[in-house]
């Protein structure tokens, strides 16, 4: 019987906290608890997705002595109703089956109902001594705030790009994978600060290139744009070369490269570029992005980064326009 393949996420995914990267504030917050017999009734787990939430709260649940059947995973997505909340109201009450705790995980939280909520909070007051919940949420902000306040927030912080970087070598050395040092730095820039994404981008790398994986063939089969093309699109903007902008936008949009990806690329580098200009030290190979903002201060501003946040929308709304929309943006900031 041919043994089932199992995706990167799934095989690399931490079993203990030991193995959590990029996190470690966490780990110490949470084996300070048992530490010190501190362990609350309620956790909120707040990050971005791909961040460790769930696995965090898997690893923490059998480190107080919890086994596989005394943990319960939820998705709010799916379970989002009164009565999926009753019946867990309900099976709380219950003593656990053979540890000493038994641990809710509720993942995506915040897609529970204004019913069901309600119902989930009356748990949360007076739970059962034997009972823990962890909440898992990417948007705190829509959980209402009588439930925030009756757990310990946490909150997960997303991996900068060399982390997940760092993590996609280990990731490719373990496989027998040979990844240039740029194309993981590529892939990471493409997981926007998820393990799970980055991983799933390295996948599909792996799976179109099974022995070497080089910076040419990522920006090719990923649809990620160059680090130099963005420059010159930066560049551009601060020169008010609409021409310039018209052209690479149009070039880019024809070599695969991913419209909201690129957006997000060239926000970036105006905030590294605004970084170096009021004073951080610039790294090897930014000598040409610091000259650059030093000449054109009026455009690598904080208010510059705000429009292009405000106007982000726009290359979201269609995957077809995107490309258009970026354009167009760029091109209207030079009229400012």
């Amino acid at each position: 019987m041919t043994e089932q393949y199992l995706a990167l996420y799934r095989k690399y995914r931490p079993q203990t906290f030991d193995d959590v990267v990029g996190q470690e504030h966490i780990v110490t917050l949470l084996q300070n608890a048992m530490k010190h017999n501190k362990v609350t009734h309620a956790y909120l787990f707040c990050g971005g997705r791909g961040t460790g939430k769930t696995t965090v709260a898997r690893i923490f649940a059998r480190d107080i002595g919890c086994h596989d059947e005394d943990i319960i995973e939820l998705d709010a997505a799916s379970n989002r109703g009164i009565d999926e909340v009753r019946e867990l109201r309900d099976a709380v009450r219950t003593a656990p089956f053979s540890s000493p705790y038994k641990v809710y995980i509720i993942d995506e939280a915040h897609m529970l109902t204004k019913e069901a909520a309600n119902a989930l909070l009356k748990t949360l007051e007076e739970p059962p001594a034997h009972v823990i919940f962890i909440l898992a949420t990417t948007d705190p902000e829509k959980l209402p705030a009588t439930i925030v306040s009756r757990c310990q927030k946490v909150i997960f912080k997303q991996p900068d790009i060399a982390t997940l970087a760092n993590r996609l070598s280990h990731v490719a050395k373990s496989e027998g994978l040979l990844l240039e040092e740029e194309a993981a730095h590529l892939i990471a820039s493409h997981g926007k600060g998820s393990y799970r994404d980055a991983l799933g981008a390295l996948e599909q790398m792996f799976t179109i290139f099974p022995k070497k994986i080089t910076y040419t063939d990522t920006l090719t089969h990923l649809g990620v744009s160059s680090r130099e093309a963005v420059y010159v699109l930066l560049e551009a903007v601060c020169v008010k070369n609409a021409k310039q902008i018209v052209t690479v936008c149009g070039e880019l949009s024809q070599t695969n490269g991913q419209a909201l990806q690129t957006y997000d690329d060239f926000i970036e580098l105006v905030r590294t570029a605004l970084l170096l200009r009021v004073g951080e030290e610039a790294q090897e190979g930014e000598g040409r992005l610091l000259l650059l903002a030093k000449e054109h201060p009026h455009t690598i501003a904080s208010k510059y980064i705000l429009f292009l946040l405000q106007n982000r929308h726009l290359v979201t709304i269609s995957e077809s326009s995107g490309w258009i929309a970026f354009e167009a943006i760029l091109l209207q900031s030079l009229e400012s």
